[in-house]
């Protein structure tokens, strides 16, 4: 069974609820004109009673080393994941200068020409993560990725797929692909930050046949 983050967390009680339901891990996100961003001194409150071994992911875009830091030390954060145009020489700059963080880096995928660059990535970050492409968002769109060019995907890392993942859809994806872990945000939402206990119980059920 692949692991599952559930990203865009914005209230304690839900990520106190999602972790003890069996997630992996929980994505916060740290992009100022994202309709789920959380500012530092909101993910201490976030993650101040999440039980023991619950992974915390801050999601960033081209940040500083003084915004990352600002969010590890409020967050107890155990993972970053790189969401802007980070090139592999950024990444291995986080990689030095944060070296007990875990480094995620997603990538908008148009294209299988996309595909191919995040090998680049392989020795800089731990995993990758695929979202689906859009002009104006980084995340959280709903959209879905053309999962048949992801059919013959096999990255020298683990990879992580997102975009428009739903309980409906998740079967259908890992019926064709086979992702290390999934990646969910929109999908199990009411709104934007708000998220629906009942599709996360629904989701852990759908995939706990794989």
């Amino acid at each position: 069974m692949p692991r599952i983050k559930i990203c865009g967390l914005t209230e304690p009680d839900q990520a106190i609820a999602i972790a003890l339901m069996g997630v992996h891990a929980l994505g916060f996100i740290g992009v100022p004109h994202s309709p789920r961003f959380v500012m530092p001194n909101q993910l201490t409150a976030l993650v101040k009673n999440l039980p023991p071994f619950t992974e915390r992911v801050v999601v960033l875009a081209d940040p500083t080393d003084e915004e990352i830091e600002a969010y590890c030390l409020r967050g107890r954060v155990s993972t970053i994941q790189l969401h802007g145009a980070e090139s592999p020489e950024r990444c291995k700059q986080v990689q030095m200068r944060f070296p007990w963080l875990r480094l995620i880096k997603a990538f908008r995928i148009r294209s299988t020409d996309d595909l191919v660059k995040t090998e680049a990535y392989a020795a800089v970050i731990d995993s990758c993560l695929l979202d689906a492409y859009h002009p104006d968002q980084l995340g959280g769109t709903g959209q879905t990725l053309n999962w048949e060019d992801l059919v013959a995907y096999t990255p020298s890392r683990p990879w992580i797929l997102a975009g428009g993942l739903t309980p409906d859809n998740v079967h259908l994806a890992l019926s064709r692909l086979t992702p290390d872990a999934l990646d969910l945000s929109s999908g199990v939402e009411d709104s934007p930050g708000q998220k629906n206990l009942k599709s996360v119980s629904k989701l852990l059920k759908a995939i706990s046949v794989f």
